[in-house]
């Protein structure tokens, strides 16, 4: 059995690494008809709270953020990417993504399904939310906007989200207590 705080680790720097997969290979954005990419960059870290507890999520929400503002700084793809140099921007709103998660797994985990659904939306939103707002904050949209941007794009990556994190972690704990279909082999 491997013990809880290598458990921790070994999970941090997984879905860290499958956060920085998915941003430098930009399978993370998913094309939108807003013109705009949905981004999923978030999933890791809400499974990683989901699986492990805050600090785990906190931890890979700090790699997403540093991941995001490197990435901003040597290899923008849009006008808005200078934006995330500013850490205010790329790091802090990201360090909230899995505490939320987990504090709305916690509350939620006797009806499982619904728990992890409500953790991704949970946390989806809350970087949509905080990342919005510091954009508002620094002047950089109209708080005007801001509605709309939400539901053009905050709702979507927030369904997108829920899925993920429901076929995720759903097949995560099945294999961790040993389950699999009759005649598989793994």
């Amino acid at each position: 059995m491997i013990h809880k705080r290598t458990r921790k680790i070994v999970i941090t720097g997984v879905l860290s690494a499958i956060s920085i997969f998915l941003g430098v290979t930009r399978l993370g954005f998913i094309p939108w008809i807003t013109g705009a990419s949905l981004t999923i960059m978030q999933v890791p870290v809400i499974i990683g709270a989901v699986l492990e507890g805050p600090v785990v999520g906190l931890a890979i929400g700090f790699i997403f953020g540093v991941f995001s503002l490197i990435q901003a700084a040597v290899a923008p793809t849009g006008p808005t990417d200078v934006w995330f140099t500013n850490p205010l921007l790329s790091i802090f709103p990201r360090l909230f993504i899995g505490p939320v998660s987990w504090l709305i797994y916690r509350g939620l985990k006797r009806w499982k399904i619904p728990a992890l659904m409500a953790a991704g939306i949970g946390g989806s939103l809350t970087n949509t939310a905080l990342v919005l707002s510091m954009i508002g904050l620094l002047g950089y949209v109209p708080w005007q906007a801001m509605p709309a941007i939400i539901l053009a794009n905050g709702l979507p990556e927030a369904a997108a989200s829920a899925i993920l994190v429901v076929a995720v972690v759903s097949i995560w704990q099945q294999i961790d207590r040993g389950k699999k279909k009759e005649g598989a082999n793994l």
